[in-house]
């Protein structure tokens, strides 16, 4: 049974092809529409199997993308007498992309001046912690924290039998313990590898990965990476925790 999950920044197709332009360090207004597809596709089969349903966007742009390769291979129309050349199939993609791209920086500008705003009236116990010089934690989106988890996946080896799953393994419960864990370790946080067990199966992992997602929408979980190829780290929100202690108290 999939597993939906609506997160207030859970991105879309045009943020998931904008990430795969940005990894393959590829040239906004000359894509390669083959090997976009092929990835694009892969991601659709991964959220497939880490149990997320699919919204009807992300299979719209994959039949858009598809139907876009296809046309790319045939060979361009002659025709006599014109001398109009035909308009690249990519280009109303390109033309969403860097008009989607726009609004997402003018967004991410509106944040920046919020976050200056937060340094100039500043919690010293608020995350991320940069002691001694380290390089600065970063906010992950979904596409990352999916990456991490594929990574995690493609180590287990896939098994031919039955694998028996305990009533007991809930997403739920997953989430408390977590929360747990995080609450012990305090501000130090916990890597996404240290959350997983090498003895753990594959629907095991999947339950892992939609309980953070789970704390993610709830706000109580917050998850920074210091670099494209470091781990990811999952910490407490410290706004949820100091929100929960003044009703406590």
């Amino acid at each position: 049974m999939s597993y939906q999950i609506k997160l207030e920044v859970f991105e879309g197709p045009l943020d998931l092809l904008l990430h795969l332009i940005k990894k393959n360090e590829l040239n906004i207004y000359d894509i390669p529409v083959s090997l976009i597809t092929q990835q694009y596709l892969e991601y659709i089969d991964l959220m497939k199997e880490l149990n997320l349903e699919i919204a009807g966007e992300f299979l719209l742009m994959a039949a858009t993308l598809t139907y876009i390769k296809s046309k790319m291979l045939l060979p361009c129309e002659e025709k006599a007498g014109e001398e109009e050349e035909e308009e690249d199939p990519r280009a109303e993609l390109v033309r969403r992309l860097l008009e989607y791209k726009r609004f997402k920086e003018a967004a991410e500008e509106l944040g920046n001046r919020e976050e200056i705003w937060r340094d100039i009236f500043y919690n010293p116990n608020d995350l991320p912690e940069e002691g001694g010089g380290e390089e600065a934690l970063l906010e992950v989106g979904i596409f990352e924290l999916i990456e991490a988890f594929r990574d995690v996946l493609q180590r287990i080896p896939d098994k031919t039998s039955m694998e028996i799953v305990p009533d007991e393994l809930t997403v739920r419960e997953k989430m408390t313990t977590i929360i747990e864990r995080l609450d012990i370790t305090g501000t130090e946080g916990l890597t996404l590898l240290g959350l997983i067990d090498d003895g753990y199966s594959r629907r095991t992992i999947v339950v892992i990965f939609l309980a953070l997602l789970e704390l993610a929408r709830l706000r109580l979980i917050k998850l920074f990476q210091a670099g494209d190829t470091e781990t990811i780290r999952v910490y407490r929100n410290e706004t949820d925790m100091l929100i929960r202690d003044t009703k406590e108290a």
